[in-house]
């Protein structure tokens, strides 16, 4: 998803990942005039290995390489069913800057991980994180209760249906190749190992919202190129909330959380 949100910029949008097996598919959510539809791409060729690196980037650690096959929300979280959630119940999730389908925006990663509990609890499942009541502290969970594919997360509820990405799920969904059990990774999140061309909205190969075309951010549908997976927006619109800790490890509540995309 996507569950793709920055608290350090205000900024956020939602990146969504359903620990599934399965292909490509639309879950919904909600009733009547208050129900939406999140679309999901399977994120395959579990054992790949991390990228090598060799395109530069921010972080010296390379990323990427995961054990298991999982599925991505295609967009970025759109205000639209920030608004409807709230509607059907939700709390202490405050309304983001932008309307309708831009993405959400202004909400803090316990709002961004609450959208998600709420996704999980409204359909039957386990809620993902151990929130406190108003949205605004995270409590770990025990290592039986914990995730433990890939390494133990305690963040994560190891029965939790939908979850915001790791920085492993969310980068492989990015830049892999998606050619297989491979270490072969794209610079960008189009396809591409040159930059996409600057758009203000659209789906076309090879573009993605950014470099000041346009003074709001696009409708998540319309929010770019896909990337070798299929998901949109995860270069260039708004900047995307991560489940991780900066350190990858997710053994500390009170660790600040990574964010990617937006450039």
């Amino acid at each position: 998803m996507k569950l793709n949100y920055t608290a350090l910029l205000g900024i956020l949008s939602g990146s969504i990942a359903a620990f599934l097996t399965t292909t490509a598919r639309a879950d919904t959510f909600g009733a009547g005039a208050d129900q939406f539809t999140i679309d999901f791409v399977t994120i395959g060729n579990p054992g790949n290995g991390n990228d090598a690196g060799a395109g530069g980037g921010l972080y010296s650690s390379p990323y990427g390489g995961m054990p298991y096959v999982y599925q991505m929300g295609v967009t970025e979280v759109s205000q639209d069913w920030i608004t409807k959630a709230t509607n059907l119940g939700m709390t202490s999730v405050t309304a983001g800057a932008w309307t309708g389908s831009q993405p959400a925006a202004f909400m803090t990663w316990f709002e961004a991980a609450a959208f998600v509990n709420w996704l999980n609890t409204s359909t039957g499942h386990q809620a993902a994180y151990q929130l406190n009541g108003t949205n605004t502290a995270l409590t770990l969970w025990s290592s039986a209760q914990a995730w433990q594919a890939g390494g133990e997360n305690l963040y994560r509820h190891k029965d939790a249906y939908y979850f915001l990405p790791s920085e492993n799920e969310w980068y492989k969904a990015a830049y892999h190749q998606n050619d297989g059990v491979t270490a072969n990774y794209w610079d960008y999140a189009t396809e591409s190992n040159t930059a996409p061309t600057a758009v203000a909205s659209g789906t076309g190969a090879g573009t993605a919202v950014y470099n000041n075309v346009t003074s709001s951010p696009a409708d998540v549908a319309i929010s770019g190129g896909l990337s070798g997976y299929g998901t949109r927006g995860q270069n260039g619109n708004v900047r995307e909330w991560q489940e991780s800790a900066f350190d990858g490890i997710n053994n500390s509540s009170s660790e600040p959380r990574a964010f990617r995309g937006g450039y």
